[in-house]
């Protein structure tokens, strides 16, 4: 135990992880403004993380910060997942597996958030061509002709609204705060990040609920189309009547959750239990 915990707390690692979560913010400013351009009419447009990695590559020294990002996330992903290390020996004990179960859980699902984002990165910082919307209707197209396929995608529908649901119900009661070090930040301070995370993850559980609903309607009508990503769901939100104001709202929800994410990199904790 006391092993594992001075692997994943050690400065260097610690130092990496700080960089991964400052980029993961760096990620969600951009895909906020680029939602921003989105509800001004601009067409050519992915409001999504490729989106975001794909404006950076196109910045002086883009294929050095697309370096950056992705072995900080690598390194985030490293640190996060690092906790089931010091947990799952609680799957052991009868009263308290289920409790390890979640947090074991959740732990791996952050840390395969940022090492998918992470290696994208690294996609991009190599030169490779990635569309993340196009991906997941292939593969949606590949599940749906096998038998059960479109269980499966219809289960993975669910997965995702549930994400979205765990985003609403963090910003709601304000969880998210405890991923960060309250005694180190000043007091201050705490208002101003509690307000942008709650915003944030508002925004971000509304895009997912969307990317959710788009998912299950390809299960159920075979329409790989409506398969679609981060980005199609701010282009299906840009087409209701009230498209513009909303995508509004949600750009500037993804960049409060930038700004959230820089504050988590300046005063950080994984504190999985939360």
């Amino acid at each position: 135990m006391s092993t594992a915990r001075e692997v994943t707390d050690h400065p260097v690692l610690e130092a990496l992880a700080r960089v991964g979560l400052v980029a993961y913010g760096v990620v969600h400013l951009l895909i906020g403004w680029l939602t921003w351009r989105l509800s001004r009419g601009a067409g050519d447009t992915d409001a999504d993380q490729t989106g975001a990695l794909e404006t950076v590559a196109g910045t002086p020294g883009g294929a050095v910060l697309l370096w950056a990002i992705g072995l900080g996330l690598l390194a985030l992903a490293l640190w996060q997942g690092g906790e089931v290390l010091l947990w799952w020996r609680g799957l052991l004990d009868r009263e308290h597996r289920t409790r390890t179960a979640v947090v074991c859980a959740k732990c791996l699902a952050k840390a395969a958030v940022y090492a998918v984002l992470g290696v994208t990165a690294l996609l991009f910082a190599v030169g490779a061509e990635y569309e993340a919307d196009e991906r997941l209707r292939e593969l949606t197209g590949e599940t749906l002709e096998v038998p059960g396929g479109a269980v499966a995608v219809g289960t993975a529908a669910v997965g995702v609204l549930a994400v979205g649901a765990y985003s609403l119900w963090r910003g709601v009661t304000g969880g998210f705060m405890r991923d960060v070090d309250l005694p180190a930040a000043p007091d201050r301070w705490e208002p101003v990040i509690e307000a942008v995370g709650r915003v944030g993850y508002v925004a971000k559980g509304v895009a997912f609920g969307v990317v959710g609903v788009l998912l299950f309607r390809a299960a159920t009508t075979a329409d790989v189309s409506t398969a679609t990503g981060l980005d199609g769901a701010m282009t299906a939100i840009g087409r209701t009547d009230a498209g513009p104001w909303l995508l509004g709202v949600v750009a500037a929800g993804f960049a409060a959750f930038g700004v959230y994410a820089l504050a988590r990199a300046r005063y950080p904790d994984r504190d999985p239990s939360s």
